[in-house]
């Protein structure tokens, strides 16, 4: 149980401070981040199950049509979500994008409710209310669409749901998901490199050790998070993961300055006392359910 928590929370810290790492590779457009991220992310996964001797699973897939294509649509998915973070916190929008991990846990339940036709008790529906009422104060406040969090929140969520109901584990599910969108990272990186726009043949040493790096700083907080998952109850497992928005928000306004008036504290919030209501009411089922069987 406590080494479920430490996996759990450093998994969580780390995604927390990922602003810092991306905002490092601001010279490096977001677009050859992302390819990097991916490149890198499959060589360091590729020599995990090198190591672990992990490849069995690999030959059965490949003869599973629907699976790929399941996991063709959660790469599709990961990596829009990847894009649209990078972009965020290189233009300034930490803030923004902290808001889509604060209410990806409510867009969670209304996936459930609308796909899996779960059925949502009356204290989840106000949860969900009083989100919608934050999100819509945001948009009359700020005069546009809160896109960035909102694309991240129903990108992660629609991901998590594909991988909620998938055959591999995490190791392989994001192996095989780097692994579908490899050709075209390198493909395109080959392009940039041809046109003299590579910024790891190009820039300085030290923003090619930070792209190169990108493999196990994507690899290492997912397979602690795995790990943390199997340990721990999902309730707090729950509790757990506003560390990471938690830090990105701090890091927005403390360490680069983002605005964070009156009104915008007014709509996070509504959404912080949205996630309180959800979280207490989660807990509190967990814990009667646990009272009942015992």
């Amino acid at each position: 149980m406590q080494a479920g928590i430490l996996y759990a929370a450093t998994a969580y810290a780390l995604w927390g401070v990922f602003p810092i790492y991306f905002k490092a590779l601001q010279s490096v457009a977001p677009i050859e981040v992302l390819l990097h991220r991916i490149v890198w992310s499959l060589l360091f996964l590729a020599a995990l199950l090198a190591w672990r001797r992990q490849w069995s699973w690999l030959g059965q897939v490949v003869r599973q049509p629907k699976t790929l294509a399941s996991f063709a649509a959660s790469a599709l998915l990961l990596s829009t979500n990847w894009y649209i973070y990078i972009w965020s916190v290189n233009h300034g929008r930490v803030i923004d994008a902290s808001l889509g991990y604060f209410i990806n846990p409510l867009v969670n339940v209304l996936l459930g409710f609308f796909i899996l036709h779960e059925r949502l008790r009356p204290v989840q529906w106000s949860a969900i209310a009083l989100a919608g009422v934050g999100v819509a104060w945001l948009t009359w406040h700020a005069g546009n669409f809160p896109w960035i969090g909102l694309t991240l929140a129903l990108t992660f969520g629609s991901y998590g749901l594909l991988r909620k109901i998938a055959v591999l584990g995490p190791l392989e599910g994001l192996s095989l998901e780097t692994m579908l969108l490899f050709p075209f990272a390198c493909a395109y990186l080959l392009v940039l490199a041809t046109e003299n726009h590579s910024a790891l043949l190009q820039g300085d040493f030290s923003i090619q050790a930070l792209l190169v790096a990108a493999g196990p700083i994507t690899a290492v907080p997912l397979l602690l998070f795995a790990a943390g998952a199997r340990r721990i109850s999902l309730s707090l497992l729950g509790l757990l993961q506003y560390i990471g928005p938690t830090l990105q928000l701090l890091i927005g306004v403390w360490l680069y300055h983002e605005p964070f008036g009156p009104a915008r504290f007014i709509g996070f919030g509504l959404i912080w006392a949205a996630l309180l209501i959800y979280s207490v009411e989660s807990a509190w089922r967990s814990w009667a359910g646990r009272l009942g069987r015992s």
